[in-house]
């Protein structure tokens, strides 16, 4: 059990390698319902915060066809795992996957057109600090885009709860999602939700000037 949860905060190893191709096997149909909450223009420049096995990069850059996408993820394990997934995408400079943790991104600001998070916020250090790291790199009027596939208070929160708890996972009420975008500065905050499925995506934006 303590090998389980201590994967799924951060895959490492022979395990960490088995955890990362279920993850994006699982995240799958939450990435694709999230995504089309926000418009994707080819040229632009995407950050993909806790990229684990590089699934939803490859699926940025696809859309972002003309721009260039960029994965970070503090887990050794799934930032190589994303460079393998992304490896022709890679070699032809579209892509570009960095070992970083959300409280330190290693990129300039005002640097983004779109900046995208699924199924990671849960783990975040600091919450507010860490958006508004995110939003320090975000060009102003880009959005920030959160994907989850569990939030508290959804259909299945009575099943969800403990599983949570366990993982010393953040466990949020669609409100405590919209709070933390408002108190790191974003606005125009919107969450959107999937009741039957139990999913959540919010999006916000850096104010414009």
């Amino acid at each position: 059990m303590i090998i389980v949860l201590s994967q799924c905060r951060k895959p490492r190893g022979w395990p960490g390698r088995f955890f990362i191709w279920t993850m994006n096997l699982r995240h799958t149909g939450v990435t694709t319902w999230g995504l089309a909450h926000v418009s994707i223009e080819k040229p632009f420049t995407i950050l993909d915060v806790g990229c684990g096995g590089g699934k939803t990069v490859r699926r940025l850059a696809e859309l972002a066809s003309s721009g260039t996408v960029f994965g970070v993820d503090y887990s050794a394990a799934s930032a190589a795992a994303a460079r393998r997934m992304n490896a022709a995408a890679i070699a032809a400079g579209k892509v570009a996957i960095h070992q970083a943790s959300v409280s330190r991104l290693p990129f300039a600001g005002n640097a983004f057109d779109l900046v995208s998070a699924v199924e990671t916020h849960y783990y975040w250090p600091e919450p507010v600090d860490d958006l508004r790291e995110i939003l320090r790199v975000l060009k102003p009027g880009g959005r920030f885009v959160l994907i989850a596939e569990t939030y508290k208070g959804e259909r299945f929160d009575q099943l969800l709860a403990v599983p949570m708890r366990l993982l010393r996972a953040r466990y949020l009420t669609r409100g405590e999602h919209a709070d933390l975008c408002s108190a790191a500065g974003f606005v125009d905050i919107a969450v959107h939700e999937e009741r039957r499925k139990g999913w959540i995506c919010v999006v916000a934006q850096k104010p414009a000037a």
